[in-house]
């Protein structure tokens, strides 16, 4: 899946950078379509292995609501493509998009770790799936490699993320939300990101329905750097949100 989505963002990358311009790459029809095949060969994989359930889960309750059963390769389709979409669109500033990841990579790391441990699944009301403690070491290496690439990605940034990072990150993310039974809690886990992609709906929207723009320009880190914010700001106090966002994800262990 990293590999698949990455080669889909080098794709795109090295088109814009042979055209010299944004406008050069795949074209956004093509890219979300190769998404939702790529997204529905996992989600299939996922099904088929037979190692995790269909159930569906709310935040903060300790049983299951319902079982998607075959639905349920439609809805992981859907929370990949999302979740990588959504990382993209944040990789707008430098670092804006590394730091989120991080700290929702640990966040997810640490509900892989409990949930793959049969004690700590059982005392926690926790869904519990034999060997899922192991993509800890994919996880950690991933968070690794983040911190590696942010110290040339902080401002001023001297390498880019592009949609090769962007677009592989989001799906692992997405992927790992998936596997721990955190499809809804991913809202929290990625808040920063879905303020983005949120931002981004509602202007499409309001432009299109009311021909009237409800941010100065969309991602929302832009509409801040119109009303004179400086990057610096815009990217610290937007990590604060997303370690915010975590702490209380993260409290959802406990409280259920």
């Amino acid at each position: 899946m990293l590999f698949s989505f990455c080669m889909l963002g080098f794709i795109d990358d090295r088109g814009k950078i042979l055209g010299g311009d944004n406008h050069s790459g795949l074209s956004a029809r093509a890219k979300f379509t190769i998404q939702w095949i790529l997204g529905g060969l996992v989600a299939s994989f996922l099904f088929a292995s037979g190692e995790f359930d269909t159930k569906f889960y709310l935040p903060f309750l300790k049983n299951e609501i319902l079982d998607l059963s075959y639905f349920a390769i439609l809805f992981w389709t859907l929370v990949l493509v999302s979740a990588s979409n959504a990382v993209n669109l944040t990789d707008g500033l430098d670092g804006l998009a590394t730091i989120p990841s991080i700290f929702a990579l640990v966040t997810l790391g640490v509900f892989v770790y409990l949930m793959g441990n049969a004690v700590y699944s059982s005392y926690l009301l926790l869904p519990k799936f034999i060997g899922l403690g192991e993509m800890v070491i994919l996880i950690t290496a991933m968070i690794g490699a983040l911190m590696g690439f942010l110290w040339y990605n902080c401002y001023p940034a001297e390498v880019f993320m592009g949609d090769s990072g962007s677009l592989s990150i989001g799906a692992f993310i997405g992927y790992l939300g998936i596997i721990t039974k955190n499809e809804v809690l991913l809202v929290l886990i990625g808040f920063v990101f879905v303020m983005e992609t949120a931002s981004v709906i509602l202007q499409v929207g309001s432009f299109k329905t009311r021909k009237k723009r409800i941010f100065l320009m969309a991602p929302l880190h832009h509409h801040f750097e119109i009303k004179g914010w400086n990057e610096n700001k815009i990217i610290i106090r937007f990590w604060m949100i997303a370690l915010l966002a975590n702490l209380i994800a993260l409290a959802e262990i406990k409280l259920r």
